[in-house]
């Protein structure tokens, strides 16, 4: 199984589409994919299912929410639980692979208070090494259970903040991808971005090596790197504007560049969720922005070494 989270400061530059329709592709090649909705907004959650569906349903008894609360994540209630299988982008996968979703819950965004209180009370330097440790590891933890064998990607689609559910976001990943529009303030943050995982990777492999044993190993996610989305397409090529900030992060970011690029196209995203599956499974020609998008998936894939299941 490979983890990745999902990630940028800067919202509003199609992080969750890409999330979802990454999802999607992977589980049309045949693999076993698992979506993790971290981010209150729960738009990753929209994009498979109805508002109804979610009230009537889902939000009070099976969302991600209801596992971060209590004296410690997990302990009320097991994360393999709020597993759910959306039944319209499964049928339109047509038994090739498989996508299940995690759901998000808009009062998400009162938990990292919540965590945070945890941290405290704590007289000892021992003790509070131990709850760092547990609190910042419990979606790691979770996610090793038998349960999550059945599947060969996770993807956590993070706030857009730097907050302790995304923290236990980047304990639990493997690898971290970085979507960004090509533009000022979605760039400005990348290495600040990239200098607090690594903060954060430290302290936690700091405190593992000394009080961790054998319940947190050290963790290491590495930065897949920036993927630029919503770009600006001209006589095929992106736009001079565009291409010096891409051309900038290039040069000058920490983070590496991924070659794949996802174009604006509002006439495939604009309705994202209203039907209840992702674009790229939904389109069908081969347009540019398919083309673009399988590219990426290549790219993203052959990157984390993925191939279907009962493939070698």
């Amino acid at each position: 199984m490979r983890t990745v989270a999902v990630m940028n400061y800067k919202g509003g530059v199609g992080k969750t589409t890409l999330t979802a329709n990454l999802g999607a592709i992977a589980a049309s090649r045949g693999l076993r994919v698992l979506l993790v909705d971290l981010d209150p907004q729960t738009n990753l959650t929209f994009s498979f299912f109805s508002i109804d569906e979610w009230q009537g349903k889902i939000k009070d008894t099976c969302t991600i929410k209801q596992w971060y609360e209590g004296d410690m994540p997990g302990r009320d209630i097991p994360l393999a639980d709020l597993t759910l299988t959306p039944q319209r982008v499964n049928k339109a996968l047509g038994g090739t692979g498989r996508l299940d979703v995690i759901s998000s819950h808009l009062g998400l965004i009162d938990i990292d208070l919540q965590l945070a209180a945890l941290l405290g009370g704590n007289t000892t330097l021992g003790g509070t090494q131990r709850k760092f440790l547990d609190l910042h590891g419990c979606l790691r933890r979770a996610l090793e259970d038998d349960h999550f064998d059945q599947y060969d990607l996770v993807l956590i689609d993070c706030a857009p903040n730097f907050g302790l559910v995304t923290k236990t976001a980047i304990v639990a990943s493997e690898h971290i991808l970085v979507p960004a529009k090509a533009d000022y303030l979605s760039t400005l943050g990348l290495d600040y971005l990239v200098g607090n995982c690594s903060m954060l990777v430290e302290q936690f492999n700091e405190f593992a090596n000394h009080r961790g044993g054998d319940a947190h190993r050290p963790i290491d996610p590495a930065i897949l790197g920036v993927v630029f989305t919503m770009v600006q397409i001209y006589s095929q090529q992106v736009t001079a504007a565009q291409q010096t900030y891409v051309e900038e992060v290039e040069v000058n970011s920490q983070v590496s560049v991924l070659k794949s690029k996802i174009r604006n196209s509002p006439r495939h995203f604009s309705a994202a969720g209203e039907s209840g599956v992702p674009a790229m499974l939904r389109v069908r020609d081969k347009d540019d922005v398919v083309k673009e998008f399988d590219a990426l998936a290549d790219e993203v894939f052959g990157a984390l070494a993925l191939s279907p299941a009962g493939d070698s």
